[in-house]
């Protein structure tokens, strides 16, 4: 189970006054309830990574987006598997953030990051923000 690999996507999306959206997992695998992440999901045979943070965003968060440039890939193994995680810009289109499948989502400095349970596979996406 440990080499399973698991194509994750996450949206690194800026609010206002240099604060980035994050939200708090729940529930599944438990090994990452709780923890906080940057919005996004798992793809789906014959997605894109584009298509899935797009579809993801509107699914659990209620909002449309346009989805940019690459950001940043980590990859980082769990007991569930290997998470491949590929990070984007995103540019908030429409709707409100609703948190359908999380706890909840903040807006949130990056320094301030540093306070928060942020899930491994997001670190490194954590550290690029802050040194940008």
């Amino acid at each position: 189970m440990r080499n399973k690999i698991i194509r994750v996507t996450a949206g690194i999306i800026p609010r206002e006054e240099g604060k980035y959206l994050i939200a708090q997992r729940k529930g599944e695998p438990l090994v990452l309830d709780g923890k906080w992440e940057f919005p996004g999901g798992k793809i789906r045979p014959g997605e894109t990574l584009k298509e899935c943070l797009r579809r993801e965003l509107r699914e659990e968060h209620g909002v449309e987006v346009v989805v940019g440039d690459f950001f940043d890939k980590s990859i980082h193994p769990y007991p569930f598997g290997t998470v491949e995680l590929s990070a984007f810009w995103v540019k908030h289109i429409s709707g409100e953030f609703e948190s359908r499948v999380h706890y909840e989502t903040r807006e949130v400095y990056p320094l301030e990051m540093r306070k928060y349970d942020i899930a491994p596979a997001d670190l490194p996406f954590v550290e690029k923000l802050i040194n940008l």
